[in-house]
């Protein structure tokens, strides 16, 4: 093969050498088998069809298809339903909420072997009355009288807020005699 030579001109001069006949059956498994036998290669067995990759692929998209639909359909929470129905509400349930919320810490704060039912039996009552307040926003959203309902919210929190005040003026209360008893009482 000459330099001068480009690759047209060699596939002209050797056109007629070209091989184009198929080989018989069995054919590589036969040269596979001869290899293996020669030089110990271990043969290259037939690829088995593998049906756990296109069934992982298919799973994960339809993974990915679920929680994709899960993020475009969810709801908006009960805050935020209720939120959209009255923006006042919002406002005046931070008001009230940070209101008891001090007046809860206050309570905890004043807590004593005295008056330890008292504080327990009301945080029990506030309890019930903050499960009234969530059926009140879950009416409200499922479209009850809007006005009844929003006040009926607002006198909930009012009813929280006299009983922590009743409370701690009773706490306050047996401050005062307890003092008043060990002053009177001297050794």
């Amino acid at each position: 093969m000459n330099k001068k030579d480009t690759i047209e001109n060699l596939f002209d001069r050797l056109k007629d050498d070209f091989d184009f006949e198929q080989p018989n059956n069995g054919h590589q498994d036969r040269f596979l088998s001869k290899l293996e036998q020669s030089k110990g290669v271990v043969g290259i067995s037939k690829r088995k069809t593998s049906w756990w990759k296109p069934l992982s692929i298919a799973a994960s998209i339809a993974l990915l298809c679920v929680l994709g639909l899960q993020v475009y359909n969810t709801q908006p929470s009960i805050k935020e339903q209720v939120v959209e129905i009255s923006p006042e509400v919002s406002e005046a349930e931070f008001h009230f909420a940070s209101l008891v919320e001090e007046q809860i810490q206050q309570l905890k704060s004043e807590k004593s072997p005295e008056n330890e039912q008292l504080v327990a039996d009301t945080l029990k009552q506030l309890h019930g009355l903050e499960l009234d307040y969530k059926l009140l926003e879950q009416e409200l959203v499922n479209g009850g009288d809007t006005k009844l309902i929003l006040n009926a919210m607002i006198t909930n929190f009012q009813t929280r807020i006299e009983l922590l005040k009743e409370v701690l003026t009773k706490i306050e209360t047996i401050k005062t005699l307890k003092k008043s008893n060990d002053a009177n009482f001297t050794i």
